[in-house]
């Protein structure tokens, strides 16, 4: 079937009449095949589905918007496809539950780098259709987020951040300062941080994997 976004898909080996899904996003110039290495490590009673993104950088190299340098080398995110991003991801959560047997009310997207960013951008636009983040290595930029998003109802959200204390892409100071940030809106929180650089050290796996199976 052709949804907005190309995806690979693992279906749940425990049945039920609907299952939760998990939504993986994988960060700048990487690719669907990313995250999904670790699928089978996740819980077998969840859809689990690795979408790509939907700008194409280089063979095999996606992004869900760009980063650009100015003549001085500063760093500036394309922040309408970012926001176009966010909308083509809460339309494809939206598709995959017209078209697989997910329960819409379990939703969960597990992001890393900027797709870390994408799905707190995601989740706080459109808080109904996530039930959980798990946040890793990115940060909160609420440029990405719908205009009104202050209005939205953020009691359902839970959240599990992590970053690597030693990562040279995105400070660890930038997630640090996300969450109180998210803390003052009320989302249910849990940050962690790991002595590794840009990456998903095994123990972070494994925390939130056993906070995924607790929330």
């Amino acid at each position: 079937m052709s949804l907005s976004l190309y995806y690979l898909i693992k279906e749940p080996k425990v049945r039920k009449d609907k299952n939760p899904l998990l939504l993986l996003l994988h960060g700048y110039g990487s690719n669907e095949e990313d995250l999904f290495s670790f699928a089978g490590e996740l819980p077998e009673d969840y859809f689990i589905v690795s979408a790509r993104a939907p700008f194409d950088l280089s063979y095999g190299s996606y992004a869900w918007y760009a980063i650009n340098f100015d003549a001085d080398e500063n760093k500036f995110s394309d922040i309408g496809q970012a926001r176009a991003s966010r909308d083509i991801i809460a339309g494809f959560i939206d598709e995959l539950a017209a078209n697989y047997p997910i329960d819409a009310e379990d939703v969960t997207l597990i992001g890393f780098s900027q797709g870390c960013i994408l799905s707190y951008a995601v989740a706080l636009s459109y808080p109904e259709k996530v039930r959980r983040v798990v946040a890793m290595s990115g940060y909160w930029n609420p440029e990405i987020a719908v205009d009104d998003y202050l209005e939205n109802d953020f009691s359902r959200l839970k959240i599990f951040a992590s970053h690597g204390t030693v990562d040279q892409v995105i400070p660890v100071e930038w997630a640090r300062k996300s969450i109180p940030m998210l803390q003052v809106l009320g989302i249910d929180i849990v940050f962690k941080e790991y002595l590794v650089g840009h990456g998903v050290a095994p123990q972070n796996f494994f925390d939130f994997k056993h906070w995924l199976q607790n929330t």
